[in-house]
This record gives structure tokens, C-alpha cells and sequence, in this order.
């Protein structure tokens, strides 16, 4: 058990990515708290989680947009397991798309409120604790449009290029007491948040949503999309001792799309 012990919190963990560390990580012995904005997906997630691997799943709803809801998020985790989280995964975050001449102020903010500002909410409020044990794991569920640009993503990109200088910038900070801090850049994944896509594609184009989903398979060498449990079994290996010496990297999870 790579994670006996150890409190894990993840946000958006309703679904998709999130629910797959989850699983991933209650199977690997952790306590894991599931954080998102829908009660009934969180909830539905968690008790999916515990009967497969009859581990203690606590569902939470938060707001990572908003500084209160994160503050009440922690103080729960506190009251219900006498401490805070070892391991801190910032998965919570939204994608969508338009053109930067088309890209309002609230297209604009909303980006950077749920994938920079709740991911740096939740850094600030998960460290101190981390610091007092001299230990502790922080994973920031990014992007491969964190390290490169695309046409009609402008806010996404900008916001997921912020998260990797977050990341960098606090793994140098705590480096030295026990902490990691890194994270997981995810080409496209077998999730909603691609089948929106596929969907969004096919309403501006002449493309089927089969020839859509073909053209994002043809962004990858391997011709394919990631499965979400890829994802989780990196952040496994971040979230353990085995991962102790990787710090302030932003791993790729593509197929090979990006290379730096």
C-alpha cells in the first residue's frame, strides 16, 4: 500500500480525472475526500470509490473559485480526520473555447478563477500544515496548452501556463521541507470535458462527431486519446515516496504530442 495513512484531497473529483485518482489512490490504502461543485456527482463518486475498494471516501462540495468555500473545505477535512491533507490534487477546472476577439471579460476570468486562482487557493491553504509535518504532496492537474498555444483557447491556455508557473515557483519554496509540488499535463483525455469538445466541434464544422473524435486522435503518434487512469497512475508515483526526487516537472501525458 503506496498510500497507507495518508489524507488525499482532490478537487473536481466527481469525475473524470478526479475520479480516477480517487479510486486510484483509495486502492493504494489513502483516505480520500472528494471536493467538487455538484453534490450529486461527488457524492454518487465517493460511494462508488469506498464499495470498490472499501476505503473511507469523504464527499465534500466546494467552490475552489471562492476563497470561503475553500477555507470551509479544509476546516472540514480537519474536523473529520484531526488534521489536514498529505496530498493535495488540484483537479478542479473548466475548458472552453472561442476566439480571442470573441473572448469576453467573463469568458476571460471564469478560466482563470477555476484553473489558476482555486488551484492557488487550495496550494495556500493545503501548505502550512505540510510544512508543520515535513511532508506533503501537491499534484496541479494541468495541461499540454499550459506549455503550448491554440487557436480559439486563449483563456485556457493562459490559465494552465499560469498553473505550471505556480507550480514551479512553490516547488522551489518548499523544495527543502518535505514537499513536492508538480504537475500533470494531460493531452486529450476520454473524459465529458472531450466529449464536449467533440461536440463543439462538430456544431461549428461539417465534421461528425466519429471524424471530430478522429481528428483529435491524429494530434497524438499514438493515434489515440488518454484513458483518465493513465493520469492517475502518474499522480500515484508523484503522490509516493517512489516520486520523492521528481519535483517542479510538468509531466506530459499525450501520447508524445508534446516533447518539452
Amino acid at each position: 500500500m503506496k498510500l497507507q495513512n495518508k489524507i488525499a484531497l482532490i478537487t473536481g473529483g466527481g469525475r473524470g480525472i478526479g475520479r480516477a485518482i480517487g479510486l486510484k489512490f483509495a486502492g493504494e490504502g489513502a483516505q480520500v475526500i472528494l471536493a467538487a461543485r455538484s453534490v450529486d456527482q461527488v457524492k454518487q463518486a465517493a460511494s462508488e470509490i469506498s464499495r470498490a475498494t472499501s476505503a473511507r471516501v469523504l464527499p465534500l462540495v466546494c467552490d475552489v473559485t471562492e476563497v470561503a468555500s475553500v477555507e470551509w473545505l479544509f476546516k472540514s477535512v480537519k474536523e473529520y480526520f484531526d488534521r489536514g491533507p498529505d496530498i493535495m490534487v488540484n483537479n478542479a477546472g473548466i475548458a472552453e473555447s472561442a476566439p480571442l476577439i470573441k473572448t469576453d471579460d467573463e469568458h476571460w476570468n471564469r478560466h482563470l478563477a477555476v484553473n489558476l486562482s482555486g488551484t492557488f487557493y487550495c496550494m495556500r491553504a493545503a501548505l502550512p500544515e505540510m510544512i508543520e509535518l515535513g511532508w506533503g504532496r501537491i499534484i496541479n492537474v494541468a495541461s499540454i496548452a499550459g506549455k503550448i498555444g491554440g487557436p480559439y483557447i486563449a483563456a485556457y491556455s493562459a490559465s494552465k501556463h499560469g498553473v505550471l508557473g505556480l507550480t514551479r515557483s512553490a516547488a522551489l519554496e518548499v523544495a527543502a521541507k518535505g514537499i513536492t509540488v508538480n504537475a500533470i499535463c494531460p493531452g486529450y483525455v476520454d473524459t465529458e470535458m472531450t466529449t464536449r469538445g467533440i461536440e463543439n466541434i462538430t456544431k461549428k464544422t461539417r465534421l461528425s462527431a466519429d471524424e471530430a473524435m478522429d481528428s483529435i486522435k491524429k494530434m497524438s503518434p499514438q493515434n489515440r486519446i488518454i484513458e483518465p487512469e493513465e493520469v492517475a497512475s502518474v499522480a500515484l508515483l508523484l503522490a509516493s515516496d517512489e516520486g520523492r526526487g521528481i519535483n517542479g516537472q510538468a509531466i506530459n501525458v499525450d501520447g508524445g504530442t508534446v516533447m518539452f
